[in-house]
């Protein structure tokens, strides 16, 4: 089956492909990560490289699903060697198996190998792999399709393609999950985003954290993404579902719960910074979506709330993009993102429009108390743009189907 080729992460692995270099694939499940491996097995086979120096497993494939041990793992990688020439090894899904960082080490350590492996959680690199593999891997994340992808992936697929602004709503409900392109009705999309939603929770989160009162679990859950984009404070968590919904549970347990979900990468945390002591704050972090589909698969109102919602495509698309986000506080104002890549910063606010004269001046107050030098962007859907105080103003539509960047 011909496989959509996601160039912006095969441009970033390609320097990798016969290094001793561990590459790690993370991401949300479904986000594309078998399909990025299929494609980089694809260039190998056009560069030369013979199907017998290519082991692929995929564990979570009929057939692999029984492989659950360091010992199983290696016999059916050593099962698959003919001969000793050199092997591109790709193990999806490693995190099935406990303990595979051994027997990814040994293969490491024994030369001869380029090795791949993907995982569906942040804590794949959290244990023994960042320990014994130390300066020995390289990572890439991977998110769910970009809207630029999303339109490319639906040429590839021969769909029609309408007005950018009709395609960005579109985007904005149903998300990126490659998939769920592949469907034209709504009610399937959302069937098939919920099922991804169920199949993280029973695989990465119950099992794995052996979550005792599944439904508080799952009322947390609830609430967090439909909440996605606005300030989340523990202790207004633990008071609301104390005193308001009368459901008795701890601070430490909705941490644990929240923690969960950013583990399996269902949420991301945006934490905040202030700007006159350059440091990061505690509490009142914002939790971004994996994707925006999650959102609309989990509930009936279709209806778009442009404002957090054109907040979690940017933070999605600029992560993507290899920036690192956080929200910016200066006094008593909040700047929507700051965005980091190496040494240098950019100051972001998102709107839905600035026509109104009030809302313009307030998205454009916080940037009055910035000092540096460096940019400042306001993105919203206005299709006539201005040039303020120095300000960058962009329609975001347009600057992600170009793949515009900031830096």
């Amino acid at each position: 089956m011909k496989v959509y080729p996601r160039e912006q992460y095969l441009r970033k692995i390609r320097p990798f492909y016969d290094d001793d270099l561990i590459k790690v694939v993370t991401g949300v499940r479904r986000c594309g990560k078998s399909c990025l491996m299929a494609s980089i097995v694809e260039e190998l086979r056009k560069r030369g490289v013979a199907d017998k120096d290519v082991i692929y497993l995929d564990l979570d494939k009929r057939g692999n699903r029984s492989i659950k041990t360091p010992d199983q793992l290696e016999a059916a990688i050593e099962s698959r060697l003919i001969d000793d020439d050199f092997k591109y090894l790709f193990i999806d899904e490693v995190q099935n198996v406990k303990g595979f960082e051994e027997v990814v080490n040994a293969f490491n350590t024994d030369g001869g190998f380029s090795i791949f492996i993907t995982g569906s959680n942040s804590y794949l690199l959290s244990g023994e792999l960042a320990t014994k593999l130390t300066g020995r891997y390289v990572e890439f994340e991977m998110f769910t399709l970009s809207f630029s992808e999303y339109l490319d992936m639906k040429a590839f697929l021969g769909k029609e393609i309408r007005d950018a602004r009709i395609e960005f709503d579109d985007y904005l409900r149903y998300g990126g999950f490659p998939r769920s392109l592949e469907y034209d009705d709504s009610e399937a999309k959302a069937r098939y985003i919920e099922d991804v939603v169920n199949q993280i929770l029973e695989k990465d989160i119950k099992t794995r954290r052996k979550i005792r009162n599944v439904a508080t679990f799952e009322r947390v859950m609830t609430y967090v993404i439909n909440n996605f984009g606005a300030p989340t404070s523990l202790t207004n968590l633990v008071h609301y579902f104390n005193d308001v919904e009368r459901i008795p549970v701890q601070r430490r347990t909705i941490a644990t719960y929240i923690e969960s979900l950013v583990e399996a990468k269902i949420l991301y945390r945006c934490s905040r910074f202030d700007l006159k002591s350059r440091k990061s704050l505690r509490g009142e972090e914002k939790y971004y979506l994996a994707d925006p589909g999650i959102y609309f698969a989990r509930n009936v109102d279709v209806r778009l709330n442009y404002g957090p919602s054109l907040e979690n495509a940017l933070y999605l698309y600029l992560r993507s993009r290899g920036y690192r986000l956080s929200v910016g506080r200066i006094g008593k104002l909040e700047c929507d993102f700051i965005a980091r890549k190496r040494n240098e910063y950019a100051y972001i606010q998102v709107s839905m429009s600035i026509a109104d004269r009030n809302v313009e001046e307030r998205e454009y107050r916080p940037f009055g108390y910035i000092r540096d030098g460096y940019p400042r962007y306001l993105f919203t859907l206005d299709p006539l743009l201005q040039e303020r105080e120095g300000v960058h103003h962009r329609n975001m539509i347009h600057f992600m189907e170009t793949n515009g960047e900031l830096l």
